[in-house]
């Protein structure tokens, strides 16, 4: 109710209550007047009280109407207050019929339509604050509008110093281009953003035209991500693409480039370069001694070695495992180009070749070199290591802890043996490996006292292969194991094919290579073998190398107490070319001391020959083992060798190897006393 409404319903209440009043007197005057005399005193009163009470009735209803209509108009003022403060309050109650109820209705809808709008801005503007990308809004000529919290982080400046500021201001124009010269695509592009310290910052930004009815035309929406962990991350990439991670020196990928920059140069200057290729002897050895740790070590030993080595200008780098390679430069002025490359490559394997300690262990390591020049033997990057590397394959194929130098035969060397080691695997497929058996005879008797079994390739194109031309291509792989249990399956074949025959095939020697020996289960493999042809173990001899034996003394020990246990016997191979001691020969149960061909060659002229075949025979018999020579080709060698009181001979002057049939050919022609070669024997 308005205050007009209550001052017209207080005058029509008091125009009501005269009205009464007089009708109650003309009432009293038109009757008669004489019957109410003696009342009217009384009715006058009555009518008076009544006319007040009515209209005191009505002051107070006026008044607590009022008093509402204030109240209501309060409450709607204050509501408007808060609404002008952003603060919605509650809803005003809302009464039908009412215009302060129709206004109210009118309040409510406005400050609800207001609720959603400023709702809808608070939440974009929490979104936007907790972004962790900056947002920069512009106008079309730069000018900085809006920024997020996000910005005010990345940049180090306070909201207020970038408002009304050009965003060309934050921009490293020596880094990056003008932001407002690219077109708003929406692509991500790169710059390098201004902070408040002056300090660049990379940042992955794109750029968008702001849309929608708020906007101003032109106006654009920037957002940037810093970078930075980014770039980091591709720069560590980018090291360890080009660095080796262990030896912190250029890897093979990196040294190609820069061996091929220091062919440009040496192009340029008509300068030589001097590839020199290295290779770590016996590395495994380390590994398996020490540990892995040890072999880091010495790993990173060489690296700093041939580092600190090297004359300066010159490159170092890990090419692969434990190969290494250095590139340097030299000219004619400083002197003859070979005899320097030959005078470093002495420096360098003296300098490897100094113990150093790992875990409180002294370690000795040598190494192995190959050398080719620029550009004598190759003018570019590829050709120059091949070469380098067949260099270094010669190195190590003549003992190790020497260098080489190039000689294009090494190539075609390299050739033959990459086609060798293509086609062994081949061959052994389509069963093109033989075996042939070498007798061997008993020098007192001149009877044959059993055969060493020898694994041959037979190449169509080539003919017969020997085992020193493709052996030690198969032990660099697995394959040295297959045909190792093909041989002993070949021979056990063999031996029970000779016993049908005759009774006493003999004793059969088996070449055993490290890599069998360190098989888990070779022994149980071993033992199946034997078993499936039904061969007694005594009827087979294993020859295993001095190196061999002395690979892992202790797990070799019991390794061959385990195959001595079954039966059969142990000999040791080419014995005196290796290292071994005395004390250690006295742990292995090894039955037969093999006498390398390299002394028997020449014992019957050289007296230096003849006194270490001695010497071996004495100490065989002293052992209580049997001696057997190889190599055995001329009847001087024979008489020699029987003087001595060596045991057993085998060799070409017995014959070529001979198959399987041949070899039973033999063994009957003995049992029957025809053997040609008993003649020998007087």
């Amino acid at each position: 109710m308005t205050r007009s409404q209550v001052h017209r319903y207080l005058l029509y209440l008091i125009a009501s209550s005269t009205a009464i009043f007089v009708v109650l007197l003309c009432t009293f005057f038109l009757l008669d007047a004489s019957h109410f005399s003696d009342k009217l005193p009384r009715t006058l009163v009555a009518a008076g009280v009544s006319t007040a009470l009515l209209l005191f009735i009505g002051g107070v209803l006026i008044a607590i109407l009022d008093r509402e209509e204030r109240r209501r108009i309060g409450e709607l003022r204050r509501q408007a207050e808060k609404l002008r403060d952003s603060d919605f309050g509650e809803r005003l109650p809302e009464r039908s019929g009412d215009q302060l109820g129709e206004l109210a209705a009118v309040f409510n809808d406005m400050r609800d339509k207001l609720r959603l709008t400023t709702l809808s801005r608070d939440y974009v503007d929490s979104i936007l604050a907790s972004m962790h990308d900056a947002i920069i809004v512009t106008s079309a000529d730069g000018t900085i509008k809006r920024v997020n919290k996000a910005t005010t982080h990345l940049l180090g400046f306070e909201r207020d110093e970038l408002l009304q500021t050009s965003i060309e201001l934050l921009v490293n124009t020596k880094k990056s281009g003008s932001l407002l010269d690219e077109p708003p695509t929406g692509r991500p592009r790169e710059a390098f953003l201004v902070s408040k310290t002056g300090e660049s910052v990379p940042v992955s930004y794109s750029c968008s035209l702001l849309e929608g009815k708020e906007a101003e035309s032109g106006d654009r929406i920037y957002l940037a991500q810093n970078i930075s962990e980014r770039r980091r991350a591709e720069k560590r990439i980018r090291y360890l693409a080009r660095i080796d991670a262990l030896t912190k020196i250029p890897n093979r990928m990196q040294f190609q480039h820069l061996l091929q920059r220091s062919i440009a140069r040496a192009r340029r200057s008509n300068r030589q370069l001097c590839l020199f290729y290295f290779d770590i002897d016996k590395f495994k050895e380390i590994n398996d001694t020490f540990g892995h740790l040890a072999g880091d070590t010495t790993l990173e030993t060489v690296a700093e070695r041939l580092t600190e080595s090297v004359p300066g200008k010159s490159t170092v780098g890990r090419l692969a495992g434990d190969e290494f390679a250095a590139v340097v430069e030299c000219s004619d002025a400083e002197g003859n180009p070979k005899q320097i490359s030959e005078q470093l490559a002495a420096k360098l394997l003296n300098r490897l070749a100094e113990p150093f300690f790992v875990q409180g262990h002294e370690v000795f390591m040598t190494a192995s070199m190959g050398i080719a020049q620029y550009p004598k033997d190759a003018t570019n990057v590829i050709d120059l290591i091949r070469n380098a590397d067949a260099a270094l394959y010669s190195a190590k194929k003549h003992g190790g802890n020497q260098f080489a130098r190039y000689r294009p035969e090494m190539n075609e060397a390299a050739v033959e043996r990459l086609m060798t080691k293509s086609k062994l695997k081949r061959a052994f497929e389509r069963d093109e490996l033989l075996v042939q058996y070498q007798p061997k005879y008993n020098l007192e008797t001149g009877e044959v006292f059993g055969a060493e079994a020898l694994v041959r390739w037979e190449l169509p194109e080539r003919g017969i292969i020997l085992p020193a031309d493709f052996i030690p291509i198969a032990e660099e792989s697995s394959l040295i194991i297959e045909i190792g249990e093909w041989v002993l399956d070949k021979v056990c074949e063999d031996f029970r094919y000779w016993q049908r025959s005759v009774s006493s095939p003999g004793r059969v020697s088996v070449n055993l290579s490290l890599k069998q020996l360190r098989q888990a289960n070779f022994a149980e493999r071993f033992s199946a073998i034997l078993r499936g042809h039904e061969v007694s173990p005594t009827s087979l001899e294993l020859e295993i190398t001095e190196t061999t034996l002395m690979e892992d003394t202790e797990r070799t020990i019991k390794l061959l107490d385990e195959l001595y246990a079954l039966g059969l016997h142990l000999a040791i191979d080419d014995f005196g070319t290796g290292y071994s001691s005395l004390s250690a020969l006295q742990q292995f149960p090894i039955s037969t001391l093999k006498i390398d061909q390299s002394f028997v060659r020449d014992v019957a002229y050289n007296d230096g020959d003849a006194t270490i075949v001695s010497t071996i025979v004495q100490m065989g018999q002293n052992l209580n083992m049997d001696v057997v020579a190889e190599g055995v080709e001329t009847e001087d060698q024979l008489a020699l060798l029987q003087n001595l009181g060596c045991t057993y001979a085998q060799g070409l002057l017995f014959g070529d190897p001979m198959s399987c049939d041949n070899y039973l050919e033999l063994l009957l022609a003995q049992s029957e006393g025809t053997d040609q070669y008993r003649a020998l024997f007087g």
